[in-house]
């Protein structure tokens, strides 16, 4: 027999909580504020004022490293995804699958590693072949790291939907395409949007890969960031990093839309 314990009633547990999570938002709670600061010390508060999020909108050089990593992590989500796409339905689905195991650690291997290592190897490997268009290195490199997100999310839906749907389109002569694009992928979608959405996340978050690929021309948000970080922190600093902020919150509440949509419409999973 089972016994639940609540966890409310553990000693310290409450105040734990309370510590964690402001141990999590108060620094976020704090850019926030200071990106309104008037003074253009960021750390000293002066007055409310908009104009850092004007100055912020305005500064080329920071359009045109949001604009490549907006491209990059675009094209590179459309790569990883319909990779890890592929790779989930071979190893899920597929029929007589030598080394399943095997195949499912190979595509999660870039989580396993340090991405240092994987940039060094990715830079070496583009030195090699002679590679040196910045925007093509950081492409595939991002496409290459970013599968392994995006394949966990759709292998996790896979694995949770039942056969008995895709059994029942084979029996009413449906060929593999249709049975795919009119039942399995509906199914899966939410999967393949969180997938497809965290692989954009991961794209447009990274530094270290793209900070060794980079040429000139192709400097991505993050790297842009700390360059200013290194000139010292200031309010349009903190408007840049309000503005991420905002839109990664926008993403997150619609993956989880979407996510929620499909427990609502496929109850059993």
């Amino acid at each position: 027999m089972s016994i639940r314990h609540d966890v409310k009633r553990y000693p310290g547990l409450g105040p734990l909580t309370i510590f964690f999570f402001l141990y999590l938002y108060v620094p976020l709670a704090v850019i926030v504020v200071y990106s309104f600061n008037a003074n253009r010390v960021a750390g000293v508060w002066t007055g409310f004022s908009l104009k850092w999020y004007g100055s912020a909108l305005n500064n080329a050089a920071l359009m045109s490293a949001l604009e490549t990593s907006l491209t990059i992590a675009a094209v590179a989500t459309v790569v990883s995804t319909l990779i890890a796409l592929s790779a989930a339905l071979a190893i899920i689905r597929g029929k007589n699958v030598r080394f399943r195991k095997l195949s499912e650690t190979v595509v999660n291997l870039p989580l396993l590693l340090p991405e240092i290592v994987l940039a060094v190897a990715t830079l070496i490997l583009f030195s090699l072949l002679d590679i040196q268009n910045g925007l093509v290195r950081l492409i595939v490199a991002h496409s290459a790291f970013c599968t392994p997100f995006a394949f966990l999310p759709i292998r996790a839906r896979l694995q949770g939907m039942s056969l008995d749907l895709e059994e029942a389109s084979a029996d009413l002569y449906a060929n593999s395409w249709t049975t795919f694009r009119r039942v399995t992928l509906p199914l899966i979608f939410p999967g393949v949007f969180s997938g497809a959405m965290l692989a954009f996340l991961i794209s447009m978050d990274d530094f270290i890969t793209s900070n060794l690929l980079a040429t000139g021309g192709s400097t991505t948000l993050p790297v842009y960031i700390f360059s200013l970080i290194r000139a010292g922190t200031s309010p349009e600093l903190n408007a840049i990093a309000t503005l991420l902020i905002l839109a990664s919150l926008v993403l997150a509440t619609a993956a989880l839309l979407v996510a929620a949509r499909g427990t609502r419409d496929n109850p059993e999973h």
